[in-house]
């Protein structure tokens, strides 16, 4: 399935992507797509409904992020080799971790605001894993029972903030509208290997990451059972997997986003997002 929130910001209501592209309103139903009805049993109810019996929505409205009611944003940084590569690092032995603050979620086609006195505002095209069970302490053998789906994420980053302003990378990560998010959560039975999806991204017209999630150095599996033993999880938390190259920072010379810009990026089978870039107001 493609669930997805739909309506203003702050006032999203759940729906459903039907065979035909047409969105089918399931408030009726769920409150929203949160909690218990992201587990298996929520996401079965919701897989056992005909379509065409729920209400459809007209008209194009905005979507909102594809999940809510998240206690954790995690993302995981340097996770694809040819990534790393770029930027010069050297492969991680175990997963960067670091917290994008929930202020930062925003919708998929939301406009993305370059922050006050920002230079090197970035882009990263990730794969993002939505939680639909508490998992806690868990082994690789049984992470995936606790995975409700995937989702689109662009991983906004601010670079110098990140990486030349001391501390951690929180601060370059967390700012309003930096994590765009779906547009739809697809669940992961449609999924048939979330080890071999192609992801693109582009400004303005221009390809700058062409890339899969194949190069990832540690996948699906081993970061939901790694992070779950020190963070635990709930659902709708998302895990961001990382970004493959041709992120801004890994041009030569590097080159970073300003208003009036388009970007547009997408990951097979998850659906696409266009942000417009903002002036920060």
């Amino acid at each position: 399935m493609k669930l997805l929130r739909y309506g203003p910001a702050g006032q999203e209501k759940p729906g459903l992507l039907d065979s035909s592209g047409t969105i089918r309103d399931l408030s009726g139903v769920i409150p929203d797509l949160a909690g218990v009805a992201l587990s298996a049993a929520g996401l079965a109810q919701i897989a056992a409904l005909d379509p065409a019996s729920l209400p459809a929505v007209t008209g194009t409205p905005r979507l909102g992020p594809c999940v809510t009611g998240m206690k954790n944003f995690i993302c995981i940084g340097l996770n694809y080799a040819d990534h790393a590569a770029e930027t010069g690092a050297a492969i991680p032995k175990e997963p960067i971790v670091f917290l994008k603050s929930l202020g930062a979620v925003c919708g998929p086609n939301d406009d993305v605001m370059i922050p006050k006195d920002s230079v090197k505002t970035d882009w990263e095209v990730e794969l993002a894993i939505i939680i639909g069970s508490t998992a806690k302490c868990v082994p690789e053998e049984t992470a995936m029972e606790h995975v409700a789906g995937y989702a689109v994420c662009n991983d906004v980053s601010e670079r110098e903030w990140q990486i030349e302003r001391g501390g951690t990378w929180d601060k370059g990560k967390g700012c309003d509208t930096f994590g765009p998010l779906g547009p739809w959560l697809v669940t992961k039975d449609e999924v048939a290997d979330p080890q071999d999806l192609s992801m693109t991204l582009d400004i303005d017209g221009a390809r700058m990451q062409d890339g899969s999630t194949r190069t990832m150095i540690f996948g699906v599996r081993h970061l939901v059972s790694y992070v779950s033993h020190f963070i635990t999880l709930h659902p709708g938390d998302v895990i961001s997997t990382g970004t493959p190259p041709g992120v801004g920072l890994g041009q030569k010379p590097p080159v970073f986003l300003k208003p009036g810009q388009t970007i547009r990026l997408s990951i097979q089978g998850l659906g696409e997002q266009v942000q417009r870039t903002v002036a920060y107001a």
